[in-house]
């Protein structure tokens, strides 16, 4: 056999031995110590064998010519005898990683976001009294339960104080702070025919910033009649809420939403417990690129309840905003004017009780200066609920700094009039929020 024969056959077998050892790496996860011990017996005959053909003479130039080649694949008959003796059965399987296809549980948990609302306060009538007060500490889980409905619960803890009173009444009971649930429902969002279900307890949709969070008010409280029409806190009740996107085309976007509740808000309802029945009707325009319109109406009507009567309660809300921001520069520039007219009907009233109509209006506005200034200001009047002849009228300028979106500062001026005597209230107001949800408007 001559030199090229056995040259052919040679690499026949280094390339046989050579594919055997290329996947070395997943054999080896399999392999038994006995198949090691072949595959280096086979290694030293290949090596014997490559020796004893280099001894040779090569017969003619094809033969010299492959001195080079027959090296190359010698060293790598060593480099893989080398891999080969480095294995280890044990070791392979200690390092195997099996992964399994089960769910994450930590994709099972909800959405977690804490917001602080902060406040350092000095009032003209009592300028020692509530300096600093830690408003409200909110805790907010919110989960896509399945691909047709989504789960949210407020759970907020708040410090009274600093607060905006409309009418100050003589024996009225300090308010205690403490942890309350202020919304805890499941949403269904994707029913036919444009339907939305709501199901728990919720901020109502009465007028548009009902339904804002205090952390996320464009101002450090709600408007002055909403204040004295229905409480410090936002229209909150359970019960079930069914909302509706009006199939219009042109023209406009509507929404229509019904809320039946159980009747738990005290400054209208009293100690009711029955039914109240919410319809709220929402109209939406862009009237150019830069300048959108949005207008709604709203009425709540239910049963105000003591231990001595019973009689009707009605509430009617307008609320309207403009807003305007150039498409190219609206990180810079912007102006947003809301206001709204409210107005409590308690309808035929008994005459021992002092309950009578009252009207409020409100309006409010904030321009943007650059990506992080804000100034503001708003006006609020409204008649006392108990007292016809009874009014207040409230004016407060603001300047707000945008730190970034999760750090919101603002200094706010408060002067309130109740039927001549004027009160002072200086806020500075500091809003922090951890987590995916920040300063939303729910």
């Amino acid at each position: 056999m001559n030199g090229t024969v056995r040259l052919v056959i040679l690499s026949v077998l280094l390339g046989s031995v050579g594919f055997a050892f290329l996947p070395a790496e997943v054999s080896a996860q399999a392999a038994t110590q006995a198949q090691v011990d072949s595959l280096r017996a086979e290694v030293e005959e290949l090596k014997a064998q490559l020796e004893e053909l280099q001894a040779q003479e090569p017969v003619d130039d094809v033969a010299a010519d492959t001195t080079d080649a027959v090296a190359k694949l010698r060293a790598a008959a060593e480099a893989a005898a080398a891999e080969a003796d480095t294995l280890d059965t044990p070791s392979v399987q200690e390092e195997q990683e099996f992964v399994g296809r089960q769910r994450s549980l930590q994709a099972l948990n909800p959405e977690i976001s804490v917001t602080a609302d902060l406040f350092a306060a000095v009032g003209t009538e009592d300028p020692d009294s509530d300096n600093f007060v830690p408003r409200e500490f909110e805790f907010s889980f919110q989960s896509a339960l399945d691909p047709y409905s989504r789960a949210k619960i407020f759970v907020s803890h708040e410090t009274p104080g600093a607060e905006i009173v409309p009418f100050i009444e003589e024996d009225e009971e300090e308010e205690e702070g403490g942890v309350a649930i202020e919304e805890g429902y499941v949403e269904w969002v994707s029913l036919p025919g444009g339907l939305g279900l709501k199901f728990g307890q919720f901020f109502q949709q009465f007028g548009t910033l009902n339904r804002w969070h205090q952390h996320a008010l464009p101002f450090q409280s709600r408007s002055l009649p909403h204040l004295a029409l229905i409480g410090e806190e936002a229209l909150a009740q359970a019960g079930v809420s069914a909302h509706w996107l009006v199939p219009v085309s042109g023209g406009g976007t509507y929404e229509l939403t019904f809320e039946l509740n159980r009747s738990s808000n005290e400054e209208l309802f009293g100690e009711s417990k029955g039914p109240s029945l919410l319809g709220h009707l929402n109209g939406f325009w862009q009237l150019t690129e830069a300048v959108d319109l949005d207008l709604g109406v709203s009425a709540l009507l239910g049963d105000h309840d003591t231990e001595e009567s019973s009689y009707d309660q009605r509430l009617y809300g307008v609320e309207g905003a403009l807003t305007w921001a150039p498409p190219d520069r609206s990180r810079y520039r912007g102006i947003v004017i809301r206001g709204g007219v409210m107005v409590r009907d308690p309808g035929d009233v008994p005459t021992e009780i002092e309950a009578r109509g009252a009207t409020g209006a409100w309006i409010n506005g904030e321009a943007q200066l650059s990506q992080s200034w804000f100034i503001g200001g708003r006006y609020g009047w409204v008649e006392n609920p108990d007292d016809p002849g009874e009014s207040t009228w409230l004016v407060a300028p603001t300047l707000t700094w945008w730190q970034s979106e999760w750090v919101r500062l603002r200094a706010e001026y408060d002067v309130i009039n109740r039927s001549g005597d004027t009160e002072g209230l200086f806020v500075i107001q500091a809003t922090m929020a951890m987590g995916p949800h920040k300063h939303e408007t729910y």
